[in-house]
């Protein structure tokens, strides 16, 4: 199969045996491409079929393929368009009560999740309360110390779980199961409750053909024109994030969210396994959130009096993810210039003010670290993690702070990448063995690499000044706080430092960004040095 795909691709074409064999490629004709072709879309499994078992003759469900009409001059509206169009398309095939929606680089590792989920639905007292049914994000492939903090184990261990004692975690987009009706736009009422029925398919007229050709036309790019599809009805549009912001607008209708977390996972993903896909996959994740703080679903205003103020909190610590960069880039950046020149920032060692700063230091990482440890980690995964969020403010938060607003301001359009995820056999094994992954040329990297630098002249510019001057014990009372954060900035940038100057592999920092950075952080100690 690889074959005959990357003999298509080449050729730009289907060749004629391949069309002939393959009903789907009928459809496809000269023109058309991933992003210009008519609906496509075959029932290849048809459950109502006598004869549609497996190998030991148990009755197998409805499969469908679909590709929806894809236009130039329609907006597709990226994921959220694509699940829009497989809600209808699979209301008018099965018109199942319940659905779920699973990533194409994930799969089921726990079949007894659809009776967990169910068991919720179906709840006497309280399954009418529910909208859906959250499972965690796991990853199969994440490395004993979590080089790139894949697991996501805060969020699955604690943050979740604490958002579902407020009413419900958010809707990850991914492992989740859905009443499709909350998804269509039934609105809550407490005293309505819902029935789930098992529906008599038998009832069905339509041939497989017509019920293909009828399906085809809720998969056109003109179906939702003058509808409220993607408004009021379906997952929202406009948004990179569109599952959290269709989460939030069902939660403030009343609806309430489950977090369910079985022993075994119930689902299963790859996770990025070089720096730049993290980088990219976290930007647009914090670009989203950001967006939704700031468009009329805001956690801080829309949510105003309709979810818990728990739950509100909760949402804002994911949609102010992005603001960050601006505090974490000044203390990268300030208090080391500040330390190379010899001017002090924070309170004496001897002066009671350096309490507070000395407390919040000591509680926020000895917290951040006992959680992690408590959720099942190491104590190296969390100083990777630590790592991460420093690499993940000063790259990804920046880019997607700055996108968010320019968006805001009408200045650009929202955009969509998709995570690349493959990596050749050299690529994994460095990640198998938890080394850091550059080897590409990117302004992400040329910002985390000045800065690196930037905090290493500054900490051998301040060693230099205790050596050469006789004021050791003066400098030490008055810089010690400065000489602990540019410390362990210089510390936690250890495998950059390697990928500049002690690597080999290809895996390495491209020698163009070693480079510009060298320049870069030179040229600002310089002019800090002598023109302040």
């Amino acid at each position: 199969m690889e074959n005959r795909i990357q003999t298509a691709t080449k050729l730009g074409r289907i060749t004629e045996e391949i069309r002939m064999k393959h009903k789907g490629f009928s459809q496809w004709v000269s023109y058309s491409s991933r992003l210009d072709h008519d609906t496509i879309l075959q029932i290849l499994i048809d459950g109502r079929d006598p004869n549609a078992v497996d190998n030991e003759g148990c009755a197998l469900p409805t499969l469908v393929y679909l590709a929806r009409e894809k236009r130039p001059q329609y907006s597709h509206n990226f994921k959220a368009g694509a699940m829009n169009a497989l809600i209808r398309v699979s209301s008018k095939i099965s018109n199942g009560q319940v659905t779920l929606n699973v990533d194409c680089d994930m799969y089921s590792n726990n079949s007894q999740a659809v009776r967990d989920a169910l068991c919720f639905f179906m709840d006497e007292e309280k399954g009418h309360e529910f909208a859906f049914v959250q499972f965690p994000q796991n990853f199969d492939n994440v490395t004993k110390n979590e080089l790139y903090s894949n697991s996501l184990r805060i969020y699955n261990e604690v943050e979740f779980e604490g958002m579902d004692g407020y009413g419900g975690p958010i809707y990850c987009g991914s492992g989740c199961f859905h009443r499709r009706e909350i998804l269509c736009g039934r609105k809550y009422d407490k005293e309505t409750k819902i029935e789930l029925k098992r529906e008599n398919d038998s009832k069905r007229e339509e041939s497989l053909l017509e019920l293909e050709e009828t399906s085809k036309a809720l998969a056109s790019c003109t179906y939702e024109t003058n509808t409220q599809w993607g408004k009021e009805i379906g997952l929202k549009y406009g948004c990179p994030v569109e599952d959290v912001i269709t989460g939030i607008s069902i939660q403030c209708q009343g609806w309430k969210s489950v977090y369910c977390k079985p022993e075994r996972d119930a689902f299963l993903g790859v996770s990025p396994t070089t720096l730049l896909q993290f980088l990219v996959q976290r930007k647009r994740w914090s670009e989203g959130d950001f967006q939704i703080m700031l468009c009329r679903y805001s956690p801080a205003r829309y949510a105003h009096g309709k979810i818990s103020l728990g739950l509100r909190l909760g949402y804002c610590c994911y949609c102010l993810w992005a603001p960050n960069c601006l505090a974490t880039l000044f203390y990268s950046i300030v208090p080391s210039l500040y330390l190379l020149k010899g001017i002090p920032l924070f309170p004496m060692i001897s002066s009671p003010w350096i309490i507070p700063f000395a407390y919040v230091m000591f509680a926020k990482y000895t917290y951040s670290l006992a959680e992690f440890l408590w959720s099942g980690g190491t104590a190296l995964g969390w100083w990777n993690e630590q790592r991460l969020w420093l690499y993940l403010r000063t790259t990804s938060f920046l880019f997607a702070f700055i996108d968010a607003i320019l968006k805001t301001l009408g200045f650009s359009e929202s955009s969509f990448v998709v995570t690349e995820k493959v990596a050749d056999e050299d690529v994994s094994q460095r990640y198998e063995k938890e080394i850091m992954e550059f080897g590409a040329a990117s302004s992400m990297f040329t910002i985390l690499s000045t800065l690196a630098l930037l905090n290493l002249f500054c900490m051998i510019g301040a060693v230099k000044k205790v050596i050469v001057g006789d004021g050791y014990v003066k400098f030490y009372e008055t810089m010690l706080l400065q000489i602990l954060l540019c410390s362990a900035l210089v510390l936690i940038n250890w495998p950059l430092y390697q990928g500049l100057f002690l690597r080999k592999d290809n895996g390495k920092m491209p020698s163009s960004v070693t480079t510009k950075s060298l320049v870069l952080a030179l040229s600002v100690c310089t002019c800090f040095t002598f023109l302040y």
